[in-house]
C-alpha cells in the first residue's frame, strides 16, 4: 500500500500541471513567477496553432487566443536583437514576444547581459493609459526558448520598432 501511496504523490503534480499541455502539443517557453503563477507559451506539434496560458498551478487563467488554429500565429509578433563580443563589448540576448488581448499588451521577454551575467524572464502588462504591471519570473524555472519563434509563422519585427 506504502508503494502505491508513493507512485500516486508522483502523478498528482503532472496532473496538476496537465492542463497546460495537451497530449497534441509542446512548450515554446515557459516558467513560474514569483507570486506562484505560471506561464506556459505552447504549439500543437504539427505546427497548426499557438497558445499562451496563464494561470495558477490548479487552473488556467487565461488562454489566448481561444481559437486553437492556423490564424493564431498572426496574432504574435516576435523580436530579438543578439550582440556577442561578452563584457567588454556589453553583449546581449534580447527575445521578446507580444500580443494584444481587451485592450491590454502583453511582452514575454528572456534577456540576458553579459555587462553583469543577469538574466531576466517576466511579463510586462500595459493596459490601454500606457500603465506597466510587471510579472517577474523566477529564471531558474524557465523551459524552452522564445528565440525557437524564428522559424515559425508568427509576425517578426526588428527589433526597437
Amino acid at each position: 500500500m506504502k508503494k502505491y501511496l508513493i507512485f500516486l504523490s508522483f502523478l498528482i503534480p503532472v496532473s496538476l500541471w496537465a492542463q497546460y499541455l495537451l497530449p497534441n502539443e509542446e512548450v515554446i517557453y515557459s516558467f513560474e513567477t514569483k507570486n506562484g503563477k505560471k506561464m506556459s507559451l505552447v504549439k500543437d506539434k504539427q505546427n497548426q496553432y499557438i497558445q499562451y496560458r496563464f494561470g495558477n498551478k490548479n487552473t488556467v487563467e487565461m488562454e489566448f487566443p481561444k481559437d486553437r488554429n492556423k490564424e493564431s500565429w498572426k496574432q504574435f509578433t516576435y523580436s530579438s536583437y543578439h550582440r556577442g563580443g561578452g563584457k567588454q563589448n556589453a553583449g546581449m540576448d534580447l527575445n521578446y514576444l507580444s500580443f494584444k488581448n481587451n485592450n491590454y499588451t502583453y511582452l514575454l521577454f528572456r534577456t540576458y547581459s553579459a555587462e553583469d551575467d543577469s538574466f531576466s524572464t517576466g511579463i510586462t502588462v500595459t493596459d490601454s493609459k500606457g500603465k506597466e504591471t510587471e510579472i517577474t519570473g523566477i529564471y531558474k524555472t524557465f523551459k524552452g526558448c522564445l528565440c525557437d519563434l524564428e522559424g515559425t509563422d508568427v509576425k517578426k519585427e526588428d527589433f526597437g520598432q
